[in-house]
């Protein structure tokens, strides 16, 4: 299943400027704060188109689950590793979606820099490539699964790119929280 790229969401948001915001942007001040509110629309897109697309991925690795449960041995073989394999993919989509935006808003406790906010597109834009990754590996699971080939293998190759993916997401949550 082939995903199309994703869009510059900010920039499409950026863009679509509307009668009331060309007029709310000559009020002082606020232009910085639509500015912000374009930036946390821009941010909770990407973050859910993301987390929809490992929630494809997701499916498809349950189908690949049922696929492989018509073999008992197989089955038996390969559930505790497929089961590691999906709780991490589960909770990387949890992470993603539940995320908090990049953009703190005034008053928000924790205040996020403009350089912190270009990394974090950057961490955004790594995790689209790490969902693409994940589609790729089960897609290569399924193709071992129904050609009977080194299913442990691609297993491996499935859990190693969640184990980063996780790893790429818990540095985004740094900077959110200004360790960084």
């Amino acid at each position: 299943m082939k995903k199309e790229p994703m869009p510059d969401m900010y920039g499409k948001i950026q863009d679509e400027s509307t009668v009331l915001g060309d007029l709310a942007s000559k009020i002082p001040g606020f232009s910085g704060y639509i500015e912000r509110s374009r930036r946390r629309e821009a941010d909770q897109i990407i973050r859910d188109t993301i987390a929809g697309r490992l929630e494809v991925s997701r499916l498809e690795l349950s189908t690949v689950h049922q696929e492989l449960s018509r073999d008992i041995v197989k089955a038996i073989d390969h559930a505790e590793p497929l089961g590691r394999a999906d709780t991490r993919l589960m909770g990387l989509i949890g992470k993603v979606r539940d995320a908090p935006q990049g953009y703190a808003g005034f008053f928000d406790a924790v205040k996020i820099k403009e350089d912190d906010l270009a990394k974090i597109y950057a961490f955004d834009e790594s995790m689209m490539a790490y969902s693409e990754q994940v589609d790729v590996d089960v897609e290569a699971l399924k193709e071992s699964v129904e050609n009977d080939g080194d299913i442990a293998d691609a297993i491996r190759a499935l859990d190693s790119t969640l184990k980063e993916a996780n790893q790429a997401f818990a540095s985004r949550s740094e900077i959110m929280s200004g360790v960084a």
